[in-house]
């Protein structure tokens, strides 16, 4: 058994952005032992670069399985090029407008109903929707990725979110009206933005320049986490999920007694300062290492060709550092993890992002 994970290059100007493809089982073998997974599909333009990729380095025209992890536009617009040129088994795919029973008591105005909300959800979340659509023409067998779904070969399993946790988030979602108890989640403000300084840092080994306070949007949260084990080796995929949606992930890690042990995981939301803390990440990784110790785990941030300030900080990629793990960047191109598979012509090893002893971040 072994596998292939391609980490495409999503955002080669300033926009990061996520998708993944996958494949695993006997890649020695025929097609019917393998089985294929695309979590996410980039931006529109991504799609077809994907479905290339798929053709190119698979050989083969379908996909078992495609993961859409959350609506933003980043993750979720390339998919439905994936669904119209390939041969797609079976979409997961989260349907806010199917979970708004009572959704209209959790907000100020008395005129709104559960009816209205749901179409307020499709008409916010419009790709989201017209992918459910699309998929359902096409036969397309369509599941919710709530925590514990797992796909056919057994390999595939989805450790968040629950579907209680993601109903309570869906009020606070982007474009949704007041809430009755704490009124409309915003944004950073243009001012809080506009007084943004750049600040030097200094990094001494092992000590983390991240916190356990970080937040992150509702959407990003709602993020589907996923887990494939093959060969006794656990990868996992984060999304953009936040320090809450990933405490709740480890919890599913914790209470599934695999023994299997770790060798990848994503860097959430593109290296986001926002989305991790040292308390998940001793969880998920383990505590700090001494310097130079490796722990034989990669951890990958897919991030755009000419970076954003927020992605991905330095500050996230040391304190993956600092547990031993591999760090990789994507900046634009591809990335290949791979374990137990066919070697590929062109393609060579990569070296790790180096370790950030200074650095300079807006704050």
């Amino acid at each position: 058994m072994g596998y292939e994970v391609d980490f495409l290059g999503v955002g080669r100007e300033s926009k990061s952005g996520d998708a993944i493809a996958i494949r695993f089982g006997n890649l020695h073998g025929r097609r019917d032992e393998q089985t294929v997974v695309v979590i996410d599909g980039g931006f529109s333009d991504t799609g077809t670069e994907l479905v290339e990729h798929i053709r190119t380095h698979y050989g083969t025209d379908t996909v078992d399985l495609v993961i859409s992890s959350h609506p933003d536009q980043d993750h979720i617009n390339g998919l439905e090029v994936l669904l119209n040129e390939l041969d797609v088994k079976e979409l997961w795919l989260h349907q806010p407008w199917l979970h708004n029973q009572n959704l209209a008591d959790e907000f100020a105005d008395g005129r709104l109903t559960d009816s209205s909300l749901g179409e307020r959800l499709k008409q916010n979340l419009w790709r989201a929707w017209s992918l459910s659509k699309l998929a359902n023409r096409k036969g397309i067998v369509l599941k919710e990725p709530f925590a514990g779904l797992i796909d056919k070969s057994g390999s595939v399993k989805v450790l968040g979110p629950s579907q209680s946790y993601y109903e309570s988030l869906i009020p606070d979602f982007d474009g949704m009206p007041a809430r009755a108890d704490k009124g409309s989640v915003s944004n950073e403000s243009w001012l809080t933005s506009a007084l943004r300084q750049v600040t030097e840092f200094f990094a001494n080994w092992g000590e983390d320049h991240i916190s356990d306070d970080g937040q992150t949007s509702a959407k990003n949260n709602s993020s589907v986490i996923t887990q494939l084990i093959v060969d006794g080796r656990r990868l996992v995929f984060t999304a953009d999920a936040g320090i809450q949606a990933l405490e709740q992930a480890a919890d599913q890690i914790d209470g599934c007694n695999s023994g299997a042990e770790l060798k990848l995981i994503q860097i959430p939301h593109h290296g986001s300062k926002r989305n991790i803390g040292p308390t998940v990440l001793n969880r998920l990784i383990g505590p700090p290492v001494e310097h130079g110790v490796q722990r034989g785990v990669t951890a990958v941030a897919s991030t755009a060709k000419a970076g954003e300030p927020k992605h991905p900080r330095k500050a996230v990629l040391n304190a993956f550092n600092h547990r031993g793990a591999r760090v990789l960047v994507t900046r634009g191109g591809c990335i290949l993890h791979r374990h137990n598979s066919p070697g590929r012509a062109g393609w060579s090893s990569l070296d790790p992002e180096p370790y950030h002893f200074s650095y300079e971040e807006e704050v």
